[in-house]
């Protein structure tokens, strides 16, 4: 397939900004940055070049997609010593698919503002192997004129897109979602461990559970895995607790109660403490049984 002209960058080479970058580069000229380079030199063999900088990404690209663990990380690609702002020309349109609270994106995109850089935000729904396929759902906050310039690139990436409103939107909806995520994933372990302690086969209590309107997504394609103890990671537990502490931030910001995802956090943040953090969000259910 013939290349776009347009010079696509992702910062963070993770499960998901590894996936983003295979999705684009049949079709775009893609360039990655990560802090540990070595982690990004394996996408070389797809035709994909990796920046020894944000500042150098940056000067080659019209549109950066950030890919980051936390606020506190993207600032320092966006506005560290050779951060993307080093690297500014009249093109450059930067979106964040990172995880943060709405409170923090707003004051990043007014820094990008401010040094000349449109921002929008843009996380996404689905996992890696969901964005190799470009059927996620991207969901964007920020000027609409802004987003209107890279929606080709993002309806690459998913399948329905959501222009949500000012800056902050798309990362509000996006913790609003993960909040669902995490306790459904909390639920269904437990519906695994009182089936299997009275005796019945967890996967007949999938199939039971699967069979009715309590059908989800999460219960039909991680249940038997996790009924299994497959956590093979598609998002790292500890990242789902990083995000659990993003939305409880966010909560008290805007004055909303959520008790369950409070306890939640506090489930999930015991569970990182006892080694649980680096396989799949759904092994909570591991932490649980032991």
């Amino acid at each position: 397939m013939e290349k776009n002209l347009m010079n696509i960058g992702i910062i963070g080479t993770g499960l998901l900004g590894s996936a983003i970058a295979k999705r684009l580069v049949s079709t775009h000229s893609v360039y990655v940055y990560n802090r540990t380079k070595e982690k990004a030199k394996i996408l070389e063999q797809f035709g994909i070049q990796v920046e020894d900088s944000p500042m150098a990404l940056a000067e080659k690209c019209d549109f950066i997609i950030t890919v980051v663990k936390d606020a506190t990380a993207l600032k320092q690609v966006a506005f560290g010593k050779k951060g993307i702002i080093h690297g500014k020309h009249k093109k450059l349109i930067v979106a964040d698919m990172s995880t943060i609270n709405p409170i923090s994106s707003r004051k990043i995109a007014k820094e990008f503002a401010d040094n000349g850089i449109p921002m929008v935000d843009a996380p996404v729904m689905g996992g890696p192997n969901l964005a190799e396929k470009g059927q996620m759902i991207v969901m964007v906050g920020g000027r609409k004129k802004t987003y209107e310039k890279i929606k080709n690139v993002l309806d690459l990436i998913g399948e329905k897109t959501f222009h949500l409103g000012d800056s902050g939107s798309g990362h509000a909806m996006k913790i609003a979602m993960n909040s669902q995520i995490a306790l459904l994933a909390l639920s269904i372990s437990e519906g695994i461990i009182l089936a299997r302690k009275s005796g019945l086969d967890p996967l007949t209590f999938l199939e039971v559970l699967n069979s009715t309107y309590f059908k989800t997504g999460m219960s039909s394609i991680k249940g038997p895995k996790m009924a299994k103890g497959n956590f093979e990671p598609s998002f790292f537990l500890e990242m789902m607790q990083k995000d659990l502490d993003e939305i409880n931030t966010t909560a008290k910001k805007v004055g909303a109660k959520l008790p369950m995802t409070d306890l939640a956090n506090k489930i999930y943040q015991n569970a990182v403490k006892k080694g649980f953090g680096n396989i799949d969000y759904t092994g909570i259910l591991s932490y649980l049984e032991k």
